[in-house]
C-alpha cells in the first residue's frame, strides 16, 4: 500500500483505463482480491483505503468520503475512471457518477447501498461478544465458510474500539439518509449491476430496483450467492465484469 500525504492506496498501472474500487463500511482489499489478481495486468487497478475509522468524528458521513474519493482521483490526475462498488462503496459511486458524469467511463455496482439496506440490524455494534460478530459477518455470505477468520477477527477488534465503532455507525446513518431514488435518472453512465440471489443486507429486489432507475444498466444475479459476489464467486463475476468492460471501454 502506498502513502502520499493522506492517501492510502494500491495501484497496478497495468494498463490504459482506470479501474477504481470502492469498499464498503467495513471493507478491505481482500475483499476485492479476485479483480486485482484477475485484472491488473489488462487495466490500472486502484484500491483507495476510505478513511472511515481514521476522519474526525465530527466530519463523519458520506459526504466526507464523496470529498475524499473526489479528490483522490484528482490528486491522481485521472481523466476518466471506471467505477466498482461493493456496499456503501457503491453508493460512493453513484454520488461520483451524479457529480462528475464526464470523468466516469463505466460504473459495477454490487450488493449496493443507496436505495435500501439490512446492514448489520439496529444493535450493530453488539461489542465484546465474539459469536455475534462472527455470525453477522457469516450471514453476509451465502456460505459461511466464505468468511475468513481474519476477516472476522478485525472485524470483532474494530467494534470493540469504541470511537471506530461510533465512526461505523454514523456513516451507516449517513448512507441511510442519502437515499439516492429520485436521482438515479440522471446517470447515464453505462453501468453493471451484479447481485447475490441470497444477498440478505441489499436483497435481489434492490438490485431491480436498481435496473429500473439507471436509465444504461444491465442487471445479472449468481446463485447460492450473498453480499460480495466478487468474494464469493469470483471467478463468474469476473466473467460478467469483463464482458461488460470490453463492450463500453473504448481501447
Amino acid at each position: 500500500m502506498v502513502e502520499e500525504g493522506k492517501f492510502k492506496y494500491l495501484e497496478s498501472n497495468g494498463g490504459k483505463h482506470t479501474i477504481v474500487l470502492l469498499h464498503g463500511l467495513l471493507g478491505q482489499l481482500s475483499n476485492f482480491q479476485g479483480i486485482v489478481d484477475y485484472y491488473s495486468d489488462k487495466y490500472n487497478i486502484v484500491f483507495p483505503h476510505l478513511p472511515i475509522l481514521e476522519m474526525p468524528v465530527k466530519e463523519v458521513g458520506i459526504g466526507a468520503l464523496l470529498q475524499y474519493v473526489s479528490e483522490f482521483i484528482n490528486f491522481k490526475g485521472y481523466e476518466k475512471v471506471s467505477l466498482i462498488g461493493n456496499s456503501l462503496g457503491g453508493h460512493l459511486a453513484q454520488l461520483y457518477a451524479l457529480d462528475n458524469p464526464e470523468k466516469v467511463e463505466t460504473m459495477t455496482l454490487t450488493g449496493s447501498s443507496g436505495l435500501f439496506e439490512n446492514a448489520m440490524g439496529s444493535t450493530f455494534p453488539k461489542r465484546g461478544n465474539y459469536e455475534y460478530i462472527k455470525e453477522k459477518v457469516e450471514t453476509t455470505f451465502y456460505d459461511p465458510k466464505i468468511a475468513p477468520k481474519e476477516l472476522i477477527d478485525e472485524i470483532f477488534k474494530t467494534v470493540n474500539d469504541r470511537m471506530k465503532a461510533i465512526r461505523i455507525v454514523a456513516t451507516a446513518k449517513s448512507a441511510v439518509r442519502h437515499n439516492l431514488g429520485d436521482k438515479l435518472h440522471n446517470i447515464k453512465t453505462p453501468t453493471l449491476l451484479v447481485w447475490g440471489k441470497q444477498d440478505g443486507v441489499t436483497p435481489p429486489f434492490v438490485g431491480e430496483k436498481f435496473n429500473d432507475l439507471l436509465i444504461n444498466s444491465e442487471l445479472h444475479f449468481i446463485d447460492k450467492c450473498g453480499h460480495a459476489p466478487m468474494m464469493e464467486h469470483p471467478e463468474e463475476f469476473n466473467k460478467i465484469l469483463g464482458q461488460f468492460l470490453t463492450k463500453n471501454l473504448i481501447e
